[in-house]
């Protein structure tokens, strides 16, 4: 092809392109004229009708602030649920945690009312569980058995057990199944029973990780509902990183992170419960498992710490323990602002009494009952005789004790059939209905909300749930004193909550407060109640410095003397004695005395329990001062066992 030809292309191109340009704004121009002609029309309309360009502009107006406060609605429900992937057939996002003699069932009902989806047992024992579990005369649900309670409403339900051997586990999982969504192994536990017992926050040394991996995967396979586990963190992060991986290889569908360090008995870091959680240890280990279930714990006390945990972790759900103790309306915000949508009707099931199960229908003088019983009490001897050889050694059991030990095993293959011809005779309809059509009631968001912000009316509302649900009166007086914790102090109620004896005595405790609160002139301020008040949380600081001084004591003994076990000292003596044990010493001959007490006291001081008087030590005492324990005290401690 010549230039000449090249050129008259180009020039062909250019006259096409001009005469395209043109045309366009030929059209351009036509649309733009029809464009004015109709705003000049619609201009001499509205002229005309002045009143109807008015409305449509009032109309304009309210239809954009409508679409302004939908998206502000939309940005407050960003916020008030965490937006995450859901993994189970239920809500996970706002949790109740795991609480020892805290977290009951009638505290999880009141919790769920004001907006907790999730809620754990308190702690149980594995194999605490299955022994008593396997002579239960009332069904698990009704015998108490380790403290379980549930209902239908009580849904859905993590079942929270602490074991260090498979088996118990397994057994433990497939007996609470049909009552609950998933079963969770604890291995938070930071408390010196925890220690002494060898579980919780204890099993997660590297040298028990093959014995917490088989139990993971011992319940995975017991049943088919899903294994969580709830840890701490681990000296680094990539050590809880590298836990956290193996935990989820061995079957674990969801892991609970309270980000504090496990404990450590030497006190060479941080205690269990010292400073603000480290939540980004969290976010770095839910970065790296960012498609598995990962649930923060810890710096959770109002509801702006939920969303701020969330919003910094990422994370799957948050838990919350010591904020939802002193608020169990931690979670309301969830339900939408009350100022602006009060009027907004909440659905709330009604509540149904303890559930019934077959093993109600079991004699209780049958043959297998009474059996299960001795075989029972045979493995409780063999428990304690384990347990005297972890504090004292192999030498301090007898022949007799030794033959016993060799039949455990025996005896636990037998309840195991006696607890599988009880699955066997349980008929389908003696189970609990999940599919059944639930019965609910409704309340408006401005009351709930009304009552969710008055400390009092929540505990009134929880003494009315234990009524219904009853409960360990310790633990009764412990939420409500947690509840009401500034109204108890400003009038002066705080001891007498304490020594109440009865869920009655509770109630008349905080009827006396609502009358001061009502008519504050009604109360008159006692200086004699606040000294004594002042000495006695002054003592009480004394006694956990004592403490702490003790055990640096017996574990530099244990160095000095070159035992491989520094807790050697910290295991022995360390039960604290009972009321009613004080009150037999008492009675007991002096030799009696010291053998029980050195045997079984001798961390504390046997003076200050014993003696007329008490110790003329005082405070200069080397030995520890506590109170004598009783089924009515609850140990503050051990509030939280994850």
């Amino acid at each position: 092809m010549g230039a000449d030809e090249l050129m008259e292309i180009a020039n062909n191109d250019e006259d096409t392109s001009s005469s395209t340009k043109k045309s366009s704004n030929k059209s351009k121009k036509k649309k733009k004229d029809k464009s004015s002609k109709k705003k000049d029309k619609k201009r001499k309309h509205d002229e005309k009708s002045p009143k109807k360009s008015k409305k449509k502009k009032r109309k304009l107006l309210d239809q954009e602030q409508t679409q302004d406060v939908a998206a502000q609605d939309n940005q407050q429900q960003l916020l008030a649920a965490p937006t995450t992937k859901q993994h189970f057939p239920f809500e996970y996002q706002h949790i109740l945690a795991p609480m020892v003699g805290a977290s009951e069932l009638a505290f999880r009902l009141l919790c769920r009312k004001y907006g907790a989806t999730l809620s754990y047992t308190p702690m149980m024992s594995a194999s605490e569980f299955v022994q008593e579990a396997a002579t239960a005369k009332h069904g698990i649900t009704n015998s108490n058995i380790c403290e379980f309670q549930t209902i239908p409403q009580d849904r859905p339900l993590v079942c929270h057990f602490s074991a260090n051997e498979p088996q118990d586990f397994a057994r433990a999982a497939a007996l609470v199944e049909p009552y609950c969504d998933a079963i969770d192994l604890n291995l938070g536990c930071p408390q010196r029973t925890a220690y002494l017992g060898h579980f919780g926050s204890y099993l997660l040394g590297k040298e028990d990780r093959q014995l917490i991996v088989d139990i993971i995967r011992a319940g995975t396979k017991a049943v088919s509902k899903p294994i969580f586990v709830k840890i701490r963190l681990l000296d680094t992060v990539e050590d809880t990183l590298e836990l956290c991986h193996q935990l989820r290889d061995a079957g674990a569908s969801l892991i609970a992170i309270h980000a504090r360090y496990r404990a450590s008995w030497e006190r060479t870091a941080a205690g269990a419960r010292d400073g603000p959680a480290m939540l980004d240890q969290v976010q770095k280990i839910k970065e790296s498992m960012p498609d598995f279930p990962i649930v923060s714990n810890g710096n959770v006390i109002t509801y702006d710490d939920v969303v701020n945990n969330q919003t910094l972790t990422g994370a799957d759900g948050i838990m919350s323990a010591e904020g939802i103790l002193n608020n169990p309306a931690l979670y309301l915000p969830r339900y939408g602002d009350s100022d602006k949508d009060g009027e907004r009707s909440i659905e709330l099931p009604k509540l149904s009494p303890l559930l019934n199960n077959v093993e109600q229908n079991q004699s209780s003088g049958s043959t297998s009952d009474k059996a299960g019983r001795k075989l029972n009490k045979k493995l409780r001897e063999i428990i304690a005789i384990e347990k005297k050889i972890a504090e004292s050694g192999e030498d301090s059991i007898n022949d007799d004790q030794r033959s016993k030990l060799q039949a455990k095993s025996e005896i636990q293959a037998k309840l195991l059939e006696i607890e599988n011809s009880f699955k066997c005779n349980r008929e389908p309809s003696q189970l609990p209905e999940s599919d059944a059509a639930p019965q609910t009631t409704t309340v408006k968001l401005s009351d709930l909300a009304a009552s969710g912000r008055n400390p009092l009316a929540l505990a009134q509302e929880y003494v009315s749930l234990v009524k219904q649900y009853p409960m360990k009166i310790r633990s009764v007086v412990f939420h409500t004193r947690r509840m009401c914790k500034d109204f108890f102090e400003k009038y002066q109620l705080m001891e007498e909550c304490i020594a109440c004896t009865s869920v009655e005595e509770v109630d008349a405790v905080l009827s006396k407060c609502a009358k001061y609160v009502a008519n504050p002139k009604s109360f008159h301020y006692d200086q004699e109640k606040a000294a004594r008040d002042k000495e006695s949380l002054e003592n009480k600081r004394l006694e956990e410095g004592k403490r702490k001084r003790y055990e640096g004591r017996m574990i530099r003994k244990a160095k000095r003397e070159g035992l491989s076990d520094l807790h050697h000292y910290l295991r022995m003596g360390a039960e604290v004695p009972s009321v009613e044990t004080v009150k037999k010493l008492k009675k007991a001959p002096k030799e009696e005395r010291l053998s029980v007490w050195k045997k079984n006291h001798s961390q504390h001081c046997m003076a200050h329990h014993l003696e007329e008087g008490g110790c003329k030590r005082d405070r200069s005492c080397a030995f520890i001062h506590g109170a004598a324990t009783s089924k009515l005290i609850f140990v503050e401690d051990a509030e939280v066992a994850g």
